[in-house]
């Protein structure tokens, strides 16, 4: 937030601002960032089912509507009114950093999004994956943020909490986070027509790694798919799509287990031509989705999220390819059932963590 000594004596305001394409993430960032130049604003609270923000601020309500405006999301002003001196406002925030050992990719970020996005009160959340921490800003007691937290397995834990007495909005760069949008549908779409390729030729091909990677496609798809739809419903729906995706994951993961047991109890003869072949167009997806976000991965945690899922991706397909190589050179069908295996826990243990979500 930007701070103007000459906005310090101005009437506070809570002015309430219909927009009519705000529906994801995206757009809301957007907005966050756009504001991020207006001084004066204190809170922002976003409603995207109801295609609603609320600004808290100090100076006219026009400053926000011209902020907006080059954004083209039809923000227009519904009311703005006076709030008493003893209101609510950002004396009484609270930034919190927490350590979360176990969050390294998107899934456990959209996770904590959703398990956090009906806590009144937090008004932004800063990811650094790479140190496993995550800085909240917001009202009330960080305790409950932790207990929300703890269904998910992460590990999270307090590290500091402190009143602050403005709230941080990060700089504006509206072309640069339409940008992110494009690329992370299109990583939805490359990780979705790959998870209908691997699934269809590994069962042809009958390697478990195969489909076990497909697996590892579908869910990256699930993380993509949530951001950019789910999430900029209501909680409610948010929670349903979450699960509904998790408990399509775990089947397809226990099945892809179950697969891997019976080849190993009866036998089996994966194609290792096949295994490669596959394995290498998989491996030109998912380096195509690296060189996508490569650019753009240092411009906020959840792009860098993505660039380090798409790379784990990467060696879960040198994995595949390596097991069609050693397939190939002892005759043995261990090598793709020991892949298939690996990524199918892994896959589960994703799941598992999606249905914590509450």
């Amino acid at each position: 937030m930007n701070n103007d000594p000459n906005m310090a004596a101005a009437e506070r305001a809570r002015s309430v601002l219909s927009v009519s394409k705000m529906d994801c993430p995206s757009e809301e960032n957007l907005i966050r960032m756009a504001l991020g130049k207006v001084a004066g604003i204190e809170t922002l609270s976003f409603d995207l089912g109801a295609r609603i923000l609320t600004v808290d601020h100090r100076g006219p309500a026009e400053n926000i509507l011209s902020a907006l405006a080059p954004l083209n999301l039809g923000a227009q002003l519904s009311a703005s009114n006076p709030l008493p001196s003893d209101s609510h406002d950002a004396a009484s925030m609270f930034e919190s950093t927490l350590g979360i050992p176990k969050m390294d990719c998107p899934s456990e970020e959209n996770m904590i999004r959703m398990a956090l996005a009906d806590i009144d009160g937090i008004q932004s959340l800063d990811f650094d994956l790479s140190g496993r921490q995550l800085r909240v800003v917001h009202a009330g007691d960080a305790q409950q943020i932790v207990e929300k937290l703890g269904p998910l397995g992460l590990g999270t834990k307090l590290l500091e909490s402190r009143r602050i007495t403005a709230v941080p909005l990060p700089g504006a760069d509206a072309s640069g986070d339409a940008s992110e949008a494009r690329t992370l549908r299109l990583l939805l779409a490359i990780n979705a027509v790959m998870f209908f390729v691997e699934m269809t030729w590994g069962l042809i091909a009958q390697s478990a790694g195969l489909v076990a990677d497909s697996l590892d496609m579908f869910a990256d798809a699930a993380v993509y798919g949530l951001a950019l739809y789910a999430v900029g419903r209501a909680v409610s729906m948010k929670t349903r799509a979450a699960h509904l995706a998790g408990w399509l994951q775990m089947i397809l993961a226990i099945g892809a287990l179950a697969e891997v047991i019976r080849r190993f109890l009866f036998g089996s003869d994966p194609e290792s031509s096949l295994m490669m072949s596959v394995g290498a167009i998989a491996l030109v997806a998912n380096v195509a989705c690296l060189v996508l976000i490569a650019k753009k991965r240092d411009r906020g945690a959840h792009m860098k999220a993505s660039y380090i899922f798409s790379a784990n991706d990467v060696i879960a397909n040198l994995g595949v390819i390596v097991a069609g190589v050693l397939v190939t050179w002892t005759g043995s069908a261990y090598p793709d059932l020991v892949v298939g295996a690996v990524i199918a826990a892994i896959v589960l243990n994703g799941a598992r963590r999606i249905l914590a979500l509450r």
